[in-house]
C-alpha cells in the first residue's frame, strides 16, 4: 500500500467526524435560534395581549365614568328642568316640552345602559345579551339570539368581554348589512364559550378587509375592534362573507366558568327569537 493510500485512508474517518461534527454544530445552532424567535415572538404577542386588554380596560372605565356622569348628572339635571316645567301652567308648548324632555330622559338612561349594562353585573350573561336584543330599535331587523348547553357564569371581566363582542357584532350588523334578519348563536361548551353570528344583508369584500378600508366600510374599525377583543379573549375568529351573500362569523375562546354554585338562577336564559 502506498504512503499516499495510507494518509487518505488515516484522514477520511477524521474528516468525516469533522464534518459530522461541524453539520451537528450547525443543527444545533438553528434549532437555538429557531427556538429563541418563537421565544420572542411569544413575549410579543404576549405584550401586544397584555397592551390591548390595558387599552380595553381603561376604555371600559372611562365608559363607566362617562355612564355615572350622564346617569347622575345630566339625567338628574333633566329630571329638574322637567319638575320646574311641571308646575307652570299646562299649555301646547309645555307639553311639547315635557315630551321632549321625556325623550331626552329616556335616551341618556339608553345611552347610560350601553356604556354600563348593569344589567350583565346583576342577571348575568344570558339575560344581558336577551335584554341587549331586545333593544333593537323598530323598523330595524329582527334579531334572533339562541343559546345552547348550560349557560354559567364567568367572572365578570370575561363577561363583559364577551357582552363587547357580541354588542360589536349586532352593533356592525345594524349600521352596514342592511339585513332583514341577524341570528346570534351562544354555544356552552364544557371549557369553551362559542359564538356565531349570521345575517342575510349585503355582505362585503373579504379581500377589502387587507387594504386600507374607506370610511364607512364594513371593514373598519368595527372589524378591527372585534380581532382586539378575540385576542384579549385568546380566542380564534372566523368570517365568511361576499357581496350580496350576507355575513357569517364565527368565535370560539376558552370559557373559564365560575363553580356551579355562583350561578345566578335569574341569569337562565330563554332560547326563542327575539324580534325587534
Amino acid at each position: 500500500m502506498s504512503p499516499l493510500l495510507k494518509t487518505v485512508l488515516l484522514v477520511t474517518p477524521v474528516l468525516l467526524v469533522l464534518a459530522v461534527g461541524i453539520v451537528g454544530f450547525v443543527l444545533r445552532y438553528q434549532r437555538r435560534l429557531l427556538l429563541q424567535q418563537e421565544e420572542m415572538r411569544h413575549e410579543r404577542e404576549q405584550a401586544q395581549s397584555q397592551a390591548l386588554e390595558a387599552a380595553l380596560f381603561a376604555q371600559e372605565e372611562e365608559r363607566r365614568r362617562i355612564a355615572a356622569d350622564l346617569h347622575d348628572a345630566v339625567g338628574t339635571m333633566l329630571s329638574i328642568v322637567k319638575l320646574h316645567l311641571s308646575a307652570m301652567p299646562e299649555s301646547a308648548a309645555t307639553s311639547e316640552m315635557s315630551a321632549m324632555l321625556d325623550q331626552a330622559i329616556s335616551e341618556v338612561r339608553r345611552i347610560s345602559r350601553n356604556l354600563l349594562p348593569a344589567v350583565l353585573e346583576k342577571f348575568g350573561l344570558s339575560f344581558a345579551l336577551e335584554t341587549l336584543c331586545r333593544a333593537v330599535p323598530e323598523g330595524g331587523p329582527r334579531v334572533v339570539l339562541q343559546q345552547v348547553g348550560e349557560p354559567r357564569r364567568m367572572s365578570a371581566k370575561h363577561e363583559l368581554a364577551v357582552y363587547r363582542v357580541v354588542q360589536e357584532l349586532i352593533g356592525n350588523g345594524l349600521k352596514h348589512a342592511q339585513a332583514t334578519e341577524i341570528v346570534v348563536r351562544l354555544q356552552f361548551g364544557p371549557d369553551r364559550l362559542g359564538i356565531e353570528y349570521a345575517d342575510n344583508g349585503i355582505g362585503f369584500s373579504l379581500a377589502a378587509t387587507e387594504v386600507q378600508p374607506a370610511p364607512g366600510s364594513r371593514s373598519g374599525l368595527g372589524l378591527t375592534n372585534l380581532r382586539s377583543r378575540v385576542i384579549v379573549l385568546r380566542g380564534i375568529l372566523r368570517h365568511e362573507s361576499a357581496p350580496g351573500t350576507g355575513t357569517r362569523v364565527w368565535i370560539s375562546f376558552p370559557a373559564a366558568y365560575l363553580p356551579a354554585a355562583t350561578t345566578n338562577p335569574a341569569a337562565t336564559p330563554i332560547s326563542v327569537p327575539l324580534a325587534s
